[in-house]
């Protein structure tokens, strides 16, 4: 665990970032009116307190900020984690995406004191999931879990490149954020025969332990996720699908229309979701804490246990 002791901005790229000890961090794109922030990898910066306290130490008076840093943070040594890596800070996901960076011969701490530790200790993710991150916030790993996931979404639209896809992106975000490793987001059209085969592709040849899907599972013509899901299914497991309608229904009554369903094929699992981010959010949100030891007894890696 690491506490944020800095949130740094900077209005326009080449000036010095400033601690303004809260902000809001938005998804895909970085903090709020940062110069830095966009749709590319670099979108927060993050720097070793703990390194640049022994900077200081050194005899530079350096500014919260002074080395680009959105996230000055005491207790991680950012450098000895793997690219990929996530970070959590209350509501905040960030994926780790770089680590060190070529510094500029102009960089104002290298021309005063000779030297500048961001090209490497500091680090670069991308915002997974927003929120607000404030001075004295706790920072955490998301551990691995150990287990492959992939998404697969159904939409005709969306496999045509005529809309934006959105819930494949919810569903691998919320996998991430349980310590799922997310290998791949496919997007199919609503055809029963593709869906099936992807099923049992992602199954059979990449060898992930889960699929969530997304979309298809409602009563219009093309709507078919279920029944690929069936075929690709060696075993029913009509639990989840119930607590997931029953949870939804909480949230609106429409819930009661959806052919979701659940299944085992080999030591995987296949789940169902709405076509909705927002209820792919939902969704995932309510079954993870459960979903863990269905996980483990499925793939094997656990066995199973009465209550007392």
């Amino acid at each position: 665990m690491g506490i944020v002791r800095a949130v740094c901005i900077s209005e326009e790229k080449g000036t010095a970032k400033r601690d303004i000890g809260s902000c809001r961090l938005i998804e895909d794109w970085g903090l709020e009116n940062d110069a830095h922030a966009g749709k590319w990898h670099r979108q927060v910066s993050l720097l070793s307190y703990d390194e640049v306290e022994k900077f200081r130490a050194r005899g530079a008076q350096v500014e919260d900020g002074a080395f680009g840093e959105n996230l000055l943070v005491e207790g991680f040594d950012f450098k000895s984690y793997p690219i990929g890596t996530i970070f959590k800070c209350g509501d905040v996901l960030l994926e780790m995406t770089q680590i060190g960076k070529k510094c500029h011969q102009e960089c104002a701490i290298r021309q005063m004191v000779g030297d500048c530790i961001m090209p490497r200790e500091g680090v670069f993710a991308v915002v997974l999931k927003g929120g607000v991150i404030s001075n004295g916030d706790e920072l955490t790993v998301v551990e691995p879990n150990g287990y492959k996931a992939a998404v697969l979404v159904s939409s005709d639209k969306g496999s045509r490149g005529e809309r934006e896809d959105k819930s494949g992106p919810a569903a691998a975000r919320e996998l991430k954020a349980a310590g799922y490793e997310v290998t791949e987001t496919v997007i199919v059209p609503d055809e029963e025969d593709q869906i099936y085969s992807e099923l049992v592709r992602l199954i059979d040849e990449t060898k992930v332990d889960l699929v969530i899907t997304s979309g298809g599972t409602g009563l219009s013509n093309r709507d078919c996720t279920p029944e690929a899901t069936l075929r690709a299914g060696d075993k029913n497991v009509p639990g989840i699908a119930e607590a997931i309608r029953y949870n939804s229904l909480q949230i609106t009554p429409r819930a009661m229309l959806s052919r979701a369903v659940s299944v085992i094929r080999k030591n995987s699992l296949i789940i169902n979701l709405p076509g909705s981010p927002k209820a792919v959010t939902e969704c995932l949100e309510y079954i993870m804490p459960t979903l863990g030891h269905g996980m483990g007894i499925v793939t094997g890696r656990e066995s199973e246990c009465a209550r007392k």
